[in-house]
């Protein structure tokens, strides 16, 4: 989303017809950036081009095996819905178990023990959990896994741990994720992880950063298999892990063959760009495999061009 697009006609008739479908949030997004922006409280079907309300995508994600919910780690508002659709499928009381990308896999132990403390505070569980609190903002994620201790669901840590990571780093690609992503997919990778690194990054490291994302994606869908109960299972993760075009979708069918694509929904919760109003920007497509099933936009935090900020420095 470089350049200014133009909006098609066609796009325009959609937002006339479909402006039931967005959300009556107005005053209530905690986001406050690009407010008035037309996608805001809009949910994006990406298979079938067009967009849905709000039931109709709750009563989607109920029967599926895996449900994906993404966001953008600072903005609230992604949390905030992110939880609207646990608490759904949670009083549906087919949920078996929620992962949590935040949480890595040191305090995994901890977790078996944690259904125990349901009665504690939001205070005694960050405690007891040992929570990052300066790399994961517990007011975001608290509520969502005191809801699933609440429901009675097991809660799984979805992440690698620091020392893991760089055990990654200096060894050879793991066996178990050699070949799952294939070479075009691969190059979109390293070109994704240059352009996070705001191009900062010597070539030279592309293979050890593609390698850590591999097995933190692979990590996570392995989170995702640590129950044997057939309900559904919930990730709580970034919306780049969860992208089925290069993210976990790909190791859940590595470890599934017979798993069917609509077994698996991807949400992402997408802050508005100023520059777009076309839903199909949003995807970040690259190939055939479309990158989510359902989007829902929210306001965005901030525009500041972080990479600019770096190269400043």
């Amino acid at each position: 989303m470089e350049r200014i697009k133009i909006a098609s006609l066609l796009v325009l008739l959609l937002f006339t017809s479909c402006t039931s479908m967005q959300l009556d949030q107005s005053g209530q997004w905690q986001s406050q950036l690009h407010t008035e922006h037309a996608l805001v409280g809009m949910i994006w079907d990406s298979r079938a081009n067009e967009f849905i309300a709000e039931d109709a995508l709750l009563s989607r994600i109920e029967g599926v095996s895996y449900l994906l919910l993404g966001e953008k780690h600072d903005n609230p508002d992604h949390h905030a819905l992110q939880l609207r659709a646990l608490d759904h499928v949670l009083r549906a009381d087919n949920v078996s178990a929620v992962s949590f990308e935040m949480m890595n896999s040191k305090q995994q132990p901890l977790l078996r023990e944690l259904l125990s403390y349901r009665q504690s505070s939001l205070k005694q569980i960050n405690e007891y959990l040992q929570w990052d609190n300066d790399g994961w903002d517990w007011g975001y994620y608290g509520p969502l896994l005191q809801r699933a201790m609440q429901a009675g669901v097991l809660i799984n840590a979805a992440n690698i741990s620091d020392e893991e990571m760089r055990e990654v780093y200096g060894a050879p690609t793991p066996a178990e994720i050699e070949g799952v992503l294939d070479e075009q997919t691969m190059v979109a990778l390293e070109k994704d992880i240059d352009e996070s690194h705001c191009g900062m990054l010597p070539e030279s490291q592309f293979p050890a950063m593609v390698r850590v994302q591999q097995v933190r994606d692979f990590a996570m869908a392995g989170s995702l298999a640590l129950n044997t109960e057939q309900k559904l299972q919930v990730l709580i993760a970034g919306n780049y892990h969860i992208r089925r075009d290069l993210g976990v979708p790909n190791y859940l069918f590595n470890r599934q063959p017979d798993l069917e694509e609509s077994q698996i929904v991807t949400l992402a919760f997408m802050e508005v760009d100023a520059t777009s109003n076309e839903p199909a920007d949003y995807l970040q497509q690259f190939g055939s495999v479309k990158a989510y099933d359902y989007i829902w936009f929210t306001p965005a935090v901030s525009d500041e061009d972080y990479c600019a900020s770096l190269r400043q420095k």
